[in-house]
C-alpha cells in the first residue's frame, strides 16, 4: 500500500484530553466527507473544516511506498531524547490509510498511536487512543473509543445523541468561524448544565503553533 500524507511535523497537542503533550503529526491525505478544496465546500458534507488536506507537498509530506517507510519518516520528527513517543494520526480522514500493518510500524518505533476521526470508518486494531469528531449528515458507525469531541454547535445535532455511546471522556469544541465567541460561550453553559461534557479548546491556535 502506498500511504500519501499531506505533512508530518512535531509539536504540541492542542485540543482535547492530551492537550499540551508533545507529539508528531501525521497528516493524512484525502477525506471522505470533503474533497478539501473551496470550490467544493457548498456541497461536502462537513462545511467548517479548517485544515489543509489536499496533496502530498506539505513539510515532511508525500508518498510512502511502505508501512516502515512512513513509520521511519514520523519517527525522524521525533527531536526529543526522551521517551514518551506519541504520533497523532489525523487529516482529512486518517482511517482511509492507516491500517494495522502501519500501527504495528508505529508501535515497533516507540509510539503511543493516537487517531483522530470522523467516525465514519471502522478503525483497524492496535490504536492506544482513538478521539471521534462527527459531523452532521455523516453516518457514525465508531459508536465507542476513548474520546468523542463534538464540534458545537452543529445544526439539528445535539449532544446528548452521543450520551449513550461507549466513549470514555465527552468534550464539546466552539465551532471556530465568524461566531467564535457566541460558540464558546454556548459551549460553556452547555457544559456547566451537563457535566458529562467538558470544554475543549484549540489552544494551538491561541499559541499561534501548528
Amino acid at each position: 500500500m502506498t500511504y500519501k500524507v499531506k505533512e508530518i511535523f512535531y509539536t504540541l497537542q492542542g485540543e482535547g484530553t492530551h492537550a499540551g503533550r508533545p507529539a508528531v503529526f501525521c497528516r493524512f491525505a484525502s477525506c471522505n466527507l470533503w474533497t478539501g478544496r473551496e470550490k467544493d465546500r457548498h456541497r461536502a458534507i462537513c462545511q467548517f473544516c479548517d485544515t489543509d488536506f489536499v496533496g502530498t507537498d506539505g513539510p515532511g509530506g508525500g508518498k510512502f511506498a511502505s508501512a516502515a517507510e512512513l513509520a521511519d519518516a514520523v519517527s525522524a520528527k521525533w527531536t526529543s531524547d526522551a521517551g514518551d513517543r506519541m504520533v497523532v494520526c489525523t487529516g482529512g480522514e486518517p482511517l482511509l490509510q492507516l491500517d494495522e500493518e502501519l500501527v504495528d510500524a508505529l508501535h515497533a518505533r516507540g509510539f503511543y498511536v493516537a487517531v483522530e476521526t470522523n467516525g465514519t470508518v471502522l478503525p483497524p486494531p492496535g490504536i492506544d487512543w482513538l478521539c471521534v469528531s462527527p459531523k452532521k449528515n455523516a453516518p457514525l458507525i465508531v459508536t465507542k473509543g476513548d474520546e468523542l469531541k463534538l464540534v458545537y454547535p452543529q445544526e439539528d445535532l445535539s449532544p446528548k445523541t452521543f450520551e449513550t455511546l461507549k466513549f470514555t471522556r465527552l468534550r464539546l469544541q466552539p465551532l471556530d468561524d465568524a461566531h467564535t465567541r457566541e460558540n464558546t460561550e454556548a459551549a460553556v453553559t452547555y457544559c456547566l448544565q451537563n457535566p458529562k461534557w467538558q470544554l475543549s479548546l484549540q489552544t494551538h491556535k491561541m499559541l499561534g503553533i501548528p
